[in-house]
């Protein structure tokens, strides 16, 4: 009997400890919902639109960009839970472009969607001769057809944030002298981003640069610049064929530096310098940035691109 009390006991006291851990467990994870509370919700599909949002929005909106931070938010599928988060939120931004081709295949309030891009559609840019790849969890895709990389020209950028500062004064119309001013202090911003690029390039547009993947279609029209791309992920080391192909392009382009968009191996930044050619890192920024906001990843973008066109 006093074997069985002991057990009991034990049970008991076992089941409190469960208890108060899954309590705290709880109580130590954001409780966006709460957060929320009487704020009106946006979705967006990418960090850029994030960012213009939050800038634009200040307190008065709830801004949500639940992609993963491994994913590349162009090709990712959200669960099932996640997409019915966007159904139910009070506005969904877009970046168009064929961006997140997941949002034409799923049932979203159309009087709730916003194309970001949609006033210079006329503007998009086409990628040809990319083949089919995978990088990171995503699978397989293709970055042929339509180049959704839009905000790396930041006057496409500006466009696509009045898009966005317009969205909110239609949700919002009681806050819309905040979100003009908010909108002036960022167009300021991407204007000085716009204005430190072509400061970097006026004169040596002519450079023969390689890029590694073709995302930075719009940066490169912006600017003028003399830009060819490969399909290379920064932590796959090419095939000898690959690379085969990479020096008779050479002969033709002679570039001293090729652009990712993240560190490549140490292997691949060796052989690439015996190949001629240094390595310097542009985040597109389509995701989060591990360190600092949009803003200040493309003024660091500025300063790693300095080398190049000196």
């Amino acid at each position: 009997m006093r074997k069985q009390r002991l057990t009991i006991v034990a049970a008991v006291l076992l089941g409190c400890v469960l208890w108060l851990s899954c309590g705290k467990q709880e109580k130590s994870q954001p409780d966006s919902q709460a957060s929320d509370e009487g704020k009106k919700t946006v979705y967006v599909v990418n960090y850029p639109l994030q960012y213009f949002a939050e800038r634009i929005g200040g307190d008065e909106v709830a801004v949500h960009f639940p992609a993963p931070s491994d994913e590349d938010p162009a090709f990712w599928m959200p669960a099932p839970e996640t997409i019915a988060q966007y159904q139910e939120a009070d506005l969904v931004l877009l970046n168009g472009a064929t961006y997140a081709k997941w949002t034409e295949k799923v049932s979203l309030t159309e009087s709730r969607i916003v194309n970001t891009s949609a006033a210079f559609s006329d503007r998009y840019l086409q990628i040809a001769k990319a083949v089919t790849h995978s990088h990171g969890p995503g699978g397989e895709h293709s970055h042929a057809g339509t180049d959704f990389n839009t905000w790396l020209d930041p006057q496409l950028a500006i466009l696509q944030a009045q898009t966005v500062k317009d969205a909110l004064v239609d949700l919002l119309p009681e806050h819309e002298a905040l979100f003009n001013t908010n909108m002036t202090q960022l167009e300021i911003d991407l204007l000085a981003l716009d204005s430190a690029f072509q400061a970097l390039v006026t004169g040596r547009e002519e450079t023969p640069l390689v890029a590694s993947h073709p995302v930075y279609g719009y940066f490169a029209h912006k600017y003028g610049l003399n830009l060819q791309a490969r399909l290379w992920e920064p932590e796959k080391m090419p095939s000898d064929e690959e690379w085969q192909d990479f020096d008779h392009s050479i002969e033709h382009h002679p570039a001293k530096w090729m652009i990712w968009e993240g560190t490549p191996d140490s292997a691949i930044a060796v052989k690439l310098k015996e190949h001629g050619l240094d390595g310097v890192v542009f985040l597109p920024c389509g995701n989060i940035p591990e360190e600092g906001d949009y803003i200040q990843v493309m003024q660091q973008n500025v300063g790693r691109l300095k080398p190049a066109f000196e």
